[in-house]
């Protein structure tokens, strides 16, 4: 084995400070000139953003604009559809601040799907190569801790692969990825906000997901044409180890998934009932149904051993279907009655109530928790005795947001508006009080509205602030850009009796839903630390090429307007690792690093270590380079990738 230390950084080429000490990334610019990399300019244009930025005050009715320099009051956490990642924006602005990749690779800016770390999340085949490259994200959701988010987690669906995908709150960044066995179809995603037994786990442990597609089980090409064997699972992943605990068998299928604020139910609505395979049979039945899971049964019969296991996978399956679950003393399961073909299912923030949107009924569907848990206790007879209320609101209702004052928003995709009404009144007018006024005030919106939501809205601190609408179709609202269209996204006021459209902005492809969370619930980390990269570089003077026969390992460095060595040398054939640490430690201060004609593009960000690895399978000079801007001398930060002919 060899240790040969290949043309470092002279001494003479400027750099910060050897301590690199924590400065921000204005302080860093504004200071560029002392070291003679920039102009006058420069620094005088940057003085004045010393300050830095400060929150916006939006109370009551306030404006949705965010004045230069100001802060947004909210994150807003979307999925992006077919794009396969997630996108962070600001609240009430609308402003895209970040995409998060998940799903989506390999993506040449941040070099998701082409660092070995990022590979190692995603899952590769034996070959090395990424198992998937493309994703389908639907739905985001946050950690819970008393009622309300904790900033901790986000999760999202991949509907295509049937993976689950993990987001560190304080990175925003993604960190695990788990392909559920025996699923298609991935939708529903909600996570528990508390333990159904245990008082003092009053956070979230575990995240629920629904299987929207039925597949024969197993599914190994055996019973494809036996519509017998086809099911659907309800799946249980824990959310610290990201491992699938247990599943569920149904009858039916899932769409979207709600849990409970006392964590003992988790329900899904269902659209086929009838387990059919074609578009004829699954509109047979009169009726689809909201499937309740009694999670504290559950887990005892997992415990119990009361499981199966599919051939293929090891994880303990308990049997929901009603067959098997005629006793409501005993069910795991309970089916309540809704109208068909529904769409959406939401928890209402003051814990009393889940919300079925009636999609081909123009009806929302009332279902008290506390009657649930009634006929679990074999108190009620009839599942449906559950249903406290069933408003007509108008045409196409999908989903349904609150305010935390009582009062439901449903998106209505056929009248292409959305609905402002109230659950207490639809409860009065369901027991026969013709008084009762139930519908509050209508809005429209441009065009075909799907997923909407507001500010905290399924928490116990929603606030009733702010109500963002995802439409489908922008058709004539923006510019014409050829065939593909963006999608529209409407942000409305509804602190007041009435709803107030305040902005539209074009959303590129296809965001589904997101939630909307108060920015002080959200702590992230500006600058990581080197401790956290094991195969971290400490310093500028450590930068090497260390050969192992036919394996070689680059250990580089950066630090701004520099590498750790100008070039380095490799043998054609040779299986090079590049290791690289960047010793910044100025916040908003990344590096990138690419290489000509092999394939690699990824970002380094301060205090953090990346790597890829390739083999050298082309001779001659290939000059590395910093592709993120990050100093006046950006461009001259470079090096030369020297390949020896076999």
């Amino acid at each position: 084995m060899s240790n040969d230390n290949q043309n470092k950084t002279p001494d003479t080429v400027p750099t910060l400070s050897d301590e690199h000490e924590p400065v921000s990334r204005r302080t860093f610019l504004g200071t560029a000139a002392l070291l003679g990399l920039s102009g006058a300019g420069l620094a005088t244009g940057l003085a004045a953003c010393k300050d830095g930025g400060k929150t916006a005050s939006h109370g009551a009715a306030g404006s949705a604009e965010v004045l230069p320099g100001q802060l947004d009051t909210y994150y807003g956490l979307w999925s992006g559809g077919h794009s396969g990642e997630v996108r962070v924006m600001g609240m009430p602005s609308g402003r895209e601040i970040k995409r998060i990749q998940v799903f989506n690779a390999p993506d040449a800016m941040s070099g998701w799907g082409i660092t070995n770390e990022s590979k190692k999340i995603l899952g590769t085949r034996p070959d090395g190569s990424l198992k998937y490259n493309t994703g389908d994200t639907h739905h985001v959701h946050g950690s819970y801790k008393d009622g309300t988010y904790d900033g901790k987690y986000f999760w999202t669906n991949d509907k295509v692969h049937g993976r689950i995908a993990r987001v560190r709150g304080e990175l925003m960044e993604c960190d695990k990825i788990t392909e559920l066995p025996n699923v298609q179809g991935f939708h529903g995603i909600f996570p528990d906000k508390r333990d159904p037994v245990d008082p003092k786990i009053n956070y979230t442990t575990r995240v629920f997901c629904g299987a929207e597609f039925h597949i024969p089980l197993p599914n190994d090409g055996s019973n494809m044409g036996d519509d017998s064997k086809y099911q659907a699972l309800f799946s249980c992943v824990d959310a610290e180890t990201m491992e699938v605990r247990w599943q569920c068998k149904i009858d039916g299928n899932m769409d979207l998934v709600a849990s409970s604020f006392d964590g003992k139910l988790a329900a899904s609505n269902q659209y086929n009932t009838e387990n059919g395979m074609m578009y004829a049979n699954m509109m047979s039945a009169e009726r689809d149904s909201c499937v309740f899971f009694n999670i504290e049964r559950i887990e005892k019969a997992v415990k119990a051993g009361k499981v199966t296991k599919i051939p293929g996978s090891n994880v303990p399956v308990v049997d929901g279907t009603k067959a098997a679950n005629k006793d409501p003393k005993t069910a795991l399961t309970c089916y309540v009655p809704v109208p068909k073909n529904p769409h959406g299912v939401n928890a209402s923030p003051d814990g009393k109530y889940f919300i079925c949107a009636g999609k081909l009924s123009p009806t929302a569907t009332v279902i008290d928790l506390a009657k649930v848990l009634d006929w679990f206790d074999g108190k009620h007879k009839d599942p449906r005795d559950t249903v406290v209320a069933e408003p007509e609101i108008g045409l196409g209702p999908l989903h349904t947001a609150f305010d935390g004052r009582g009062n439901a928003y449903t998106t209505l995709f056929l009248d292409s508006q959305v609905v402002k009404w109230n659950v207490a009144a639809a409860i009065k007018a369901f027991q026969g009080d013709k008084n009762a006024k139930v519908v509050l005030d209508r809005i429209d919106v441009h065009y075909q509205p799907g997923h909407l939501n507001a500010s905290m809205s399924e928490t116990k601190e929603a606030d009733g602030k702010w109500l963002v609408v995802g439409c489908k179709f922008s058709k004539d609202r923006y510019l014409p850009v050829g065939p593909m269209h963006p999608e529209n996204e409407v942000v409305i006021d509804i602190s007041g009796d009435k709803m107030k459209t305040m902005h539209e902005s074009p959303v590129h492809p296809e965001p589904h839903d997101f939630i909307i969370v108060r920015r002080d619930l959200i702590k992230t980390r500006q600058v990581r630390s080197l401790d956290e990269f094991p195969n971290a570089t400490k310093d500028m003077g450590g930068s090497k090429v260390v050969r192992n026969g036919k394996k070689v390992t680059v250990h580089l460095t950066s630090a701004a307007p520099a590498f750790g060595l100008t070039e380095f040398k490799i043998k054609q054939g040779d299986e090079v690792t590049i290791i690289l640490t960047n010793l910044d430690k100025i916040e908003d201060l990344a590096h990138g690093f690419a290489i000509p004609k092999y394939n690699i593009n990824f970002i380094v960000n301060p205090q953090e270590a990346r790597s890829v690895t390739f083999k050298a399978d082309k001779p001659g000079v290939y000059w590395y380079y910093c592709t993120h801007f990050c100093h006046a001398l950006h461009l001259e930060m470079r090096g030369r990738m020297m390949v020896e002919r076999a």
